[in-house]
């Protein structure tokens, strides 16, 4: 990064070139995408968890904030032993979400409102309730033991796991069936790993595919897209704590080149259907380079930004990223996603509070505008329109993570829990905060308030899931709407100009010089200035001011941009 020695100021760069257009339509290139956490966001039959119909309910107030697609997480039939995400049958709807008939209804009316609609799919394991599986538990001679990865175990009478491998939620990745063989699971117990080198498990995941764009969704977002093929033989890694390496370096049983095959046999699939259907890659990778082969001209449509995720509130780690995102997606013509929030990580109000969440709030809304100003896509988490913060005193009682348990318990053997690969280590957070947070998810998956003076604030006829904060009474939807300085309504606005402004979204983007703390960079018609810094910064910046995330003055000609403030306004075309 160019910077003065002196005063470690940053200093303009050449722009980055817009990135080479694909043919088509391409809408996926600077879309915004809301991220629905179904059992969490509305509850239209009074049992406290979120459903399709509740979603149904609600798409009125995402086509009015502003977004254009709605990706909603797994609703398949599952055991519910991690969220759905422990799939045991990949065309169904589980009771607790509704039906088929209502899925399709929800595809429909989301069509209707201007939506496009992104399903989950969860391709590297099945639910240990699978048909698949049960038939492995039901016979050591049953054909589907070849689906799934099973190998004999090491010590004298085969006792020991295959191999060193780590459970993603805590403790070895291999659990013993009654006849003695080993089964390899990479998160739960109960989510045994697939065999990708068997071709009906290709063939099936193919045919999953087809049933739900004959449905009418527009896209996927694949969990665990950088997992499927494991390194041959199965080889140890020689080291604990292997969730943690997944930020550093490729492992034998994640982000292995051969993924690659599957995820272009995928876009040729995609392709074949109209409409521009797309997939988007939840790929852990070590670097931004490695990212960008998934998001290659015959690969996946987009990828999970997660280093920028990871970033701190801190204007050079945050330009670090943001230059090596858009350089290394820029290098294979696709562009680059931004996600400041999701189901797994603690929320970044709460990650950029530093125990203030007065400063989180504060850092959360500078980091909407900076997000939704950069060029790519944007997805935003459900609640982070309303500045939700983590909720940290969950009980333990009340939460549903296995990640939670499992890492509780390994922790008291005596072993370090794995937590989630890439999790934020609930960064900023105090200690006293961030005890129990790390990779820990029910704190983020707390249902929506959306209106009234109690719990459930408007979730649902009945209670939810899991308790929202009294405190949440004051962020709900309703009190928020018509409020000009409340959350939601500086994401309605700014979402507003990203339609208006030609320049948002997808395209080149120029440096600026900046003082230390502070980023500034053009967009084709649009400056956008942020402040990282505790203190005020004054600028020289030319042009009608569109939106701020805090009140911004003007002193004598030039801007005062408060500390930890983002601001836009209208610049050079």
């Amino acid at each position: 990064m160019p910077q003065d020695p002196a005063d470690g100021a940053v200093r303009a760069s050449a722009p980055f070139p817009r990135s080479p257009a694909r043919p088509g339509p391409a809408w996926w290139r600077d879309a915004v995408i809301y991220q629905v956490y179904v059992r969490s966001f509305a509850d239209s039959d009074g049992d406290g968890v979120g459903d399709l119909r509740g979603v149904t309910s609600r798409l009125p107030y995402l086509a009015g904030l502003g977004v254009d697609a709605v990706w909603l997480t797994p609703f398949y039939a599952s055991p519910q032993a991690d969220g759905g995400y422990d799939v045991a049958d990949y065309r169904a709807v589980d009771p607790l979400f509704g039906d088929l008939p209502d899925a399709a209804a929800l595809i429909e009316a989301a069509h209707g409102h201007g939506l496009r609609v992104i399903v989950d799919v969860v391709p590297n394991h099945t639910s240990e309730r699978h048909p698949w599986f049960r038939a492995v538990r039901a016979s050591p001679a049953a054909p589907e033991r070849a689906y799934y990865v099973l190998r004999p175990g090491r010590g004298e009478h085969g006792e020991l796991p295959p191999n060193d491998w780590e459970s993603v939620f805590g403790g070895p990745a291999w659990t013993r069936l009654p006849d003695g063989v080993w089964y390899l699971h990479l998160f739960a117990p109960e989510q045994p790993d697939l065999n990708w080198e068997h071709p009906a498990v290709r063939a099936e995941f193919e045919d999953v595919l087809r049933f739900w764009l004959d449905l009418g969704v527009d896209g996927f977002r694949v969990d665990v897209a950088h997992g499927m093929v494991k390194a041959p033989g199965l080889p140890d890694v020689g080291r604990a704590g292997q969730a943690r390496m997944l930020n550093t370096e490729v492992l034998p049983f994640f982000d292995q080149d051969g993924v690659h095959e599957i995820h272009r046999s995928w876009r040729a699939l995609l392709d074949s259907y109209p409409g521009e259907r797309i997939e988007v890659a939840e790929a852990w990778a070590p670097t931004s380079e490695r990212l960008a082969l998934y998001v290659r001209a015959d690969e996946a449509h987009q990828a999970f930004n997660f280093q920028y995720v990871l970033a701190p509130w801190e204007a050079r780690a945050l330009r670090e990223v943001i230059d090596a995102s858009l350089g290394a997606t820029g290098a294979v013509g696709a562009t680059t996603t931004w996600v400041l929030s999701n189901h797994d990580v603690v929320r970044h109000t709460t990650r950029y509070a530093a125990g203030d969440p007065a400063r989180g709030l504060r850092r959360g809304r500078a980091a909407a505008l900076l997000t939704l100003a950069l060029p790519g896509s944007v997805y935003v988490y459900q609640g982070e329109e309303l500045g939700l913060p983590e909720v940290l005193d969950l009980p333990e009682e009340v939460r549903q993570d296995p990640a939670y348990f499992r890492g509780r318990a390994v922790a008291r053997d005596g072993a370090d829990a794995a937590g989630l690969p890439g999790a934020p280590d609930a960064a900023g957070l105090p200690e006293t905060e961030a005890s129990g947070q790390e990779g820990m998810r029910d704190g983020c998956r707390v249902p929506l308030p959306w209106s009234g003076e109690a719990p459930p604030y408007g979730f649902g006829p009945g209670g939810s899931w899991l308790p929202q904060p009294p405190a949440w009474r004051g962020l709900s939807v309703a009190a928020q709407s018509g409020d000009p300085g409340s959350t939601l309504e500086l994401y309605r606005a700014a979402l507003a100009l990203r339609r208006e402004l030609p320049g948002l979204g997808d395209g080149g983007m120029e440096w600026r010089e900046a003082p230390e703390g502070v980023l500034l960079f053009a967009r084709p018609g649009v400056l956008c200035a942020l402040n990282t810094r505790s203190t005020e910064v004054v600028l020289d910046l030319p042009g009608r001011p569109l939106l701020a995330s805090a009140p911004v003055e003007a002193r004598g000609g030039r801007v005062v941009l408060p500390g930890d403030t983002c601001g836009w306004w209208a610049g050079e075309e």
